[in-house]
């Protein structure tokens, strides 16, 4: 009894981990439901085959003389250990052919929306394209409307990434020089997390996204809203944040559109207020992760190639947080 009390917290533990915005257990896209049935077809023929393994070990050591003899003979030995194997796996392998190739539907992305995504150290460049050709530039975080399929142009600017959101597909290959293309059908609206799955070097597992699934209607308001330059700030503190934005070095690395912040080096921040996160899915996006992000960013996220700016009063830093956070 002292045992299963002792094993208990751990079974929740993991149980735990089966669920969430990044589990490919919970499926919410076309083709992590598919791989989602492909995994439990294949755990349970492997459950399978371990409980009959288990059956055979224990008649061969608790069974009697004449099941020994039995099992010790060559038509155990080729049937289960030559014809099984290549019939089941046979079967197996064909389904999956099956299930992920030939049977899967064709997806009409109708060219109406693409995402490109671009993998640099350590964050992710997003550019939408919409119907009239606009590019609409982001980061750290996609936006999709529920129910239509959109086509994903991944590349790389630096080194090898790859992009995975469990709970919406496989994974991909993100490769300096060459574009790769998926498609994302979200089939339930709500927020899956994405990582980079390919090992970039420095503060690679702090390289997290955001997909966000919204419904048609309020997908195609936000991104107009999207689309629009940024709102002057309100207040005085927030005024006087932007003037330190503009002075303090942050325009040459930053874009914010309709200001003279023009930089393309790091993440375009006109919309950065309205993200779920901040620093590639890093911290939570509020006035107090602003400033800690500014001040501490090297702490944070060791080796990302923005500096920490420890030259800013905490003054200085709240009124720089109450602009950025303004920026939605």
């Amino acid at each position: 009894m002292s045992l299963v009390r002792s094993m208990a917290p751990l079974a929740l533990l993991a149980m735990h981990g089966c669920a969430g915005i990044q589990s490919a257990l919970e499926p919410t896209g076309a083709e992590a439901e598919r791989i989602n049935v492909l995994s439990w077809v294949l755990m349970l023929f492997c459950a399978a085959v371990l409980a009959g393994v288990c059956a055979i070990a224990a008649a061969a050591l608790f069974g009697g003389n004449a099941m020994r003899a039995r099992l010790s003979g060559e038509r155990l030995v080729i049937g289960g250990g030559i014809i099984f194997p290549f019939l089941s796996l046979s079967v197996l392998l064909s389904y999956g052919f099956y299930l992920m190739g030939s049977n899967a539907p064709v997806i009409d992305t109708d060219g109406r929306l693409r995402v490109e995504v671009v993998g640099e150290r350590w964050w992710w460049r997003v550019t939408y394209i919409d119907e009239d050709g606009r590019r609409i530039e982001s980061a750290n975080e996609i936006r999709l409307p529920v129910g239509r399929p959109v086509e994903i142009q991944l590349t790389s600017a630096d080194v090898i990434h790859s992009f995975w959101v469990p709970k919406l597909a496989g994974k991909l290959d993100m490769i300096p020089g060459r574009a790769n293309s998926m498609t994302l059908h979200v089939t339930e609206a709500g927020i899956s997390r994405g990582q980079c799955a390919e090992y970039c070097g420095g503060p690679h597992a702090l390289m997290a996204f955001f997909v966000v699934a919204m419904p048609e209607v309020e997908f195609a308001a936000w991104l107009e809203r999207e689309a629009a330059d940024a709102q002057p700030p309100s207040g005085a503190e927030a005024v006087t944040g932007q003037a330190l934005f503009q002075s303090s070095g942050c325009v040459a690395c930053h874009r914010v559109r309709g200001t003279v912040a023009q930089g393309t080096i790091g993440p375009d921040l006109t919309h950065v207020g309205s993200r779920y996160s901040l620093a590639a899915g890093t911290l939570e996006n509020d006035p107090a992760a602003f400033a800690r992000w500014i001040r501490d960013s090297q702490h944070v996220k060791p080796e990302n190639l923005m500096p920490s700016f420890e030259i800013f009063t905490e003054g200085e830093l709240d009124q720089l947080a109450l602009y950025l956070d303004q920026l939605r």
